[in-house]
């Protein structure tokens, strides 16, 4: 596989093929799922769906969907086959059963479950010793985007299978952005945002529970926290370029002024009772960066720091 960092091709267009003559398969139903399949059927995709749990498929087939009795009859019903499960175990359960192995023989499989890198490497590795086809993939929006033009996807995996199965990935809408060869890198780039989602995520609920210990409520809070949102974008672009070219500047914010401020909010936070566990981890983080003589950088050196082997 190659490890060599590609030039990401993105596509927004509709399909040219008509869409009588393109069929998938989605295994697995949940809330997901369901809005994948729905999409393909509204795009007028002929779609077959399976999941371990019946019954979730009646709404599905009522629409024109064909629901099959077994994953091996799923499978065969279409030569790509989406699946979107609640993670890659649930996935290889599903995919290397021997009768479901044996019937995608030849065809392809897009797994867009979430996983790491490792796993999608580790099935892909499979489906080559079994004869498969396989893409690998993220969906980085929520449900609500999938089938509008906001929805984004991120593909990996051989160019000439993506782009032979393009036509159907379009009729789910929004952005599709095929990251190279390398069939781990959709799933690098997934857990890469997932962790500044959630951090940021766990960062805004102590936010507010500081602001509430000090009588501010979260709706009062909200719109200087959207504020706080707003002007991350640019500093965003620039620590991407300062940790790329090694700079780390520290000219409008040094490494030692964010350490204080830190611990600021460590001491408010703790004379309430509130847990600081995750702002005392950025701020060892940013004491350790200054105990190697790096005070004066930009936070960007943390990165370098946690990047260290």
């Amino acid at each position: 596989m190659s490890t060599s960092a590609p030039t990401p091709t993105t596509s927004a267009r509709s399909a040219s093929e008509p869409a009588a003559r393109r069929a998938v398969t989605v295994l697995g139903l949940g809330p997901m799922g369901r809005a994948l399949a729905d999409a393909f059927l509204q795009a007028g995709v002929r779609t077959t769906v399976w999941n371990r749990t019946p019954g979730r498929d009646r709404t599905l087939i009522e629409r024109g969907a064909a629901g099959a009795r077994t994953a091996e009859e799923a499978v065969a019903a279409s030569d790509l086959t989406v699946v979107c499960v609640v993670n890659y175990e649930a996935a290889t359960a599903i995919l290397r059963r021997p009768a479901v192995a044996d019937a995608l023989k030849g065809r392809t499989v897009l797994n867009l479950t979430a996983g790491t890198p490792g796993d999608a490497r580790a099935t892909a590795d499979w489906a080559a010793d079994h004869g498969v086809r396989y893409l690998d993939g993220a969906i980085m929006t929520p449900i609500t985007t999938i089938g509008t033009p906001h929805g984004v996807f991120l593909h990996s995996g051989p160019a000439d299978l993506y782009d032979a199965h393009r036509p159907v990935l379009d009729t789910l809408g929004g952005t599709h952005t095929h990251l190279g060869a390398d069939i781990g890198r959709a799933a690098a780039h997934d857990v890469a945002l997932l962790d500044l989602f959630w951090t940021a995520m766990t960062g805004y609920a102590h936010a507010l529970a500081v602001a509430r210990a000090e009588g501010i409520t979260a709706r009062e809070l909200a719109p200087f926290a959207k504020g706080i949102g707003a002007i991350l974008p640019p500093i965003f672009e620039q620590i991407a370029a300062d940790v790329d070219d090694g700079k780390h500047s520290g000219a409008s914010s040094a490494l030692t002024s964010a350490a204080s401020s830190m611990a600021h909010i460590v001491q408010a936070s703790e004379a309430h009772g509130i847990d600081s566990g995750v702002i005392r981890a950025a701020e060892g983080l940013a004491r350790r960066a200054i105990g190697r003589g790096h005070g004066g950088d930009g936070f960007s050196r943390v990165a370098e720091l946690l990047g260290r082997r």
